[in-house]
């Protein structure tokens, strides 16, 4: 059966990774399943993918619940060219284009590789996968808070398992002191790959319900913040967060007082409880305010830690 489009209206959305960028759609064009296509001869299943190989800059389609997100190589910058690209998805989609042959790809498992990592907090370890698995950050605490992600609510059922964070193409996940990595984290590697494999959803990200201190980041509120403010975030954004989510973890810019100098952020993933989080806060990202703000009398406070 084919999927045919119903004059949809695409929204553009940043994400973390620069080189990448999601275009939503008001409705789902798969069901429980993610596309991702290389090149254009990967892309037989998708007329839409196809297409959009067309254009010199797209490196990577993606194509998962309500939207189709682009990883582009750095011959252009996003800024120059996401209208004209939202544009051509939505002529595509209003003459009735193919998205997604849903049929043919039904029973083909994806292929997925997945590796451990571990990070500075050893309570938690990094699974990376070679495919985007979300294009928004989200933290679950416990399986009631895991309802947007099927894959967060399986992995919540070992009972070793105890917090989880999700970001682009890896998974954090913080265990319980009873529990011996060497032990449990084959098992959990294989799991994941085996669920992805299978084409089962991973996370729905209409169901994901925005964090109030994170908001303090989104760019509909960035123009509202004092000066101060938006250095800081752009400093946190630039040099910190690349070597924390490299780390298996991420960081966010809660606050800033004038008064006396006091910025708060909130770490999540493994950077969230870890033991040298108190000495990077301090001798790392404090220091390098301090110096890029040529100012002394910062401090640096993780909210959560």
């Amino acid at each position: 059966m084919q999927k045919k489009a119903k004059m949809y209206k695409l929204s553009i959305k940043e994400t973390q990774n620069p080189a990448i960028i999601k275009f939503e759609l008001t409705d789902f064009v798969t069901k429980n399943k993610g596309y991702e296509f290389k090149n254009i001869d990967e892309a037989g299943d998708s007329p839409l993918a196809q297409q959009l190989f067309y254009l010199p800059f797209v490196k990577t389609v993606f194509i998962s619940g309500n939207f189709i997100a682009i990883e582009r190589f750095n011959i252009v910058q996003w800024d120059d060219v996401k209208d004209a690209v939202a544009e051509q998805i939505e002529e595509f989609i209003e003459k009735s284009g193919i998205i997604i042959k849903e049929s043919i790809v039904e029973n083909k498992k994806l292929p997925v590789t997945i590796y451990a990592e571990s990070t500075p907090n050893p309570a938690v370890l990094k699974f990376v996968a070679n495919k985007l698995l979300t294009s928004k950050t989200a933290e679950f605490k416990n399986i009631d808070e895991a309802f947007p992600s099927a894959l967060a609510k399986e992995l919540f059922k070992f009972s070793f398992v105890k917090e989880i964070f999700m970001d682009e193409n890896y998974i954090s996940i913080t265990k319980y002191n009873s529990a011996d990595w060497q032990e449990i984290s084959n098992e959990i590697r294989t799991f994941i790959k085996e669920y992805i494999e299978n084409g089962n959803e991973i996370i729905n990200e209409s169901l994901l319900v925005a964090v109030p201190k994170s908001e303090k980041q989104a760019l509909t509120n960035f123009d509202s913040l004092d000066t101060t403010s938006q250095q800081i975030i752009n400093i946190l954004e630039e040099y910190v967060k690349p070597a924390v989510q490299a780390d298996g973890g991420n960081i966010l810019f809660d606050s800033y007082d004038e008064s006396d100098k006091r910025v708060k952020v909130i770490l999540q993933g493994a950077c969230s409880g870890c033991p040298s989080s108190t000495f990077t806060l301090k001798n790392g990202i404090e220091n390098m305010l301090k110096d890029m703000l040529n100012d002394e009398a910062i401090k640096v406070e993780a909210i959560n830690a």
